[in-house]
């Protein structure tokens, strides 16, 4: 019993803001990093649109950064498993395509 009640003071309690709730969708990315820090530019390109917004931008530490790509990694497997592969498209938009014409 006294485990369990050192279990619970060590557990984090996630807050999140009513302003923060809804989320900003993104899909576009930009990671630069520096000695002690990556920034993480989340981004939305709306077709045709000359200028794409930043949404959102993210401050981490080089360790927590490399924690996320732990999570993500263990998260698109999970996803996978369940609702099959995800084929994402290339940058340049042709997909792995080999004709670029």
């Amino acid at each position: 019993m006294a485990n369990n009640n050192n279990e619970n003071k060590n557990q984090l309690q996630v807050q999140i803001k009513p302003e923060l709730a809804d989320g900003k969708y993104s899909n576009l990315a930009m990671i630069g990093h520096g000695p002690n820090e990556f920034l993480i530019d989340f981004i939305f390109a709306a077709p045709g649109m000359p200028q794409a917004p930043v949404v959102s931008r993210v401050i981490m530490s080089p360790e927590n950064a490399k924690q996320l790509m732990f999570a993500l990694t263990d998260n698109v497997q999970k996803y996978e498993s369940t609702f099959g592969e995800i084929v994402p498209k290339r940058p340049n938009g042709n997909n792995g395509n080999a004709n670029n014409n």
